[in-house]
């Protein structure tokens, strides 16, 4: 008689998913600022950030139908999703593309946004009662005072403006205070229907913004395409899921 599959194969395979998830995800988040510096171009960035929107509710919406995913049970369950996918998407990704559009460099706002977790950190400390040992304290202290050294050298160059600096806060906030609003309010939402409302939400706010604020012209390049389908799929639907 064939021996049965051993029940640790599972959970073997599953930890070396979970060690590996960390070093993928900051790979992939960490193209998301070149794939915007090469769409901008192109695209205004309400303009740009709608049309990315579209592209990941209507892969996430057929997603949903195939596999057909389970909905919030409430609207007030929905209302927390939305809230959660507009500050981490809306608020983040517009703080973050004004911020490249006013000519802040592409590496100090990845510097600067890269900051989330240190806040997030405190603010769970606060907030969430989530402890963190001497050690996790002791790498924050650290990661933040190389970040205040660069801030402080480009100030001196005078390579930063003052709105500029403004739009990438307001991104570090945002996702900063979405991911504890999400890992207060959604920590069991399902992914597939909780991004078609995550990413409709935010995709509504792109829109009116575009509409009120921008020409919505797009020059559809090879190059756009590329980092429309690259910002899209690759960073909305791998890299956030």
């Amino acid at each position: 008689m064939p021996s049965s599959p051993s029940p640790s194969a599972p959970s073997a395979a599953q930890s070396v998913f979970i060690a590996w998830t960390p070093g993928i995800f900051v790979i992939l988040w960490s193209t998301g600022f070149i794939g915007m510096r090469f769409g901008t171009p192109f695209a205004e960035p309400f303009t740009f950030m709608m049309w990315r929107m579209l592209i990941v509710v209507g892969i996430l919406a057929v997603i949903v139908l195939a596999t057909r995913a389970p909905w919030p049970e409430s609207i007030g369950e929905a209302g927390h999703i939305a809230v959660a996918g507009l500050l981490v998407h809306a608020t983040y990704l517009s703080g973050v593309l004004y911020a490249i559009n006013l000519k802040l460099p592409l590496g100090f706002v990845a510097l600067l946004t890269g900051l989330q977790p240190i806040l997030t950190a405190v603010f769970a400390n606060i907030f969430l009662h989530e402890r963190l040992n001497l050690r996790q304290w002791a790498g924050m202290g650290l990661g933040l005072t190389g970040v205040v050294l660069v801030v402080m050298s480009k100030f001196t160059l005078g390579n930063v403006n003052a709105p500029a600096l403004v739009c990438a806060g307001i991104a570090l906030l945002g996702i900063t205070f979405g991911t504890l609003y999400q890992k207060r309010f959604c920590a069991h939402m399902d992914l597939r229907t909780g991004g078609v409302i995550q990413f409709s939400s935010t995709g509504l706010v792109m829109m009116l913004l575009a509409f009120a604020l921008e020409t919505r012209q797009v020059q559809w390049t090879g190059q756009f395409f590329f980092a429309l389908f690259w910002l899209a799929v690759v960073l909305s639907i791998g890299a956030i899921s």
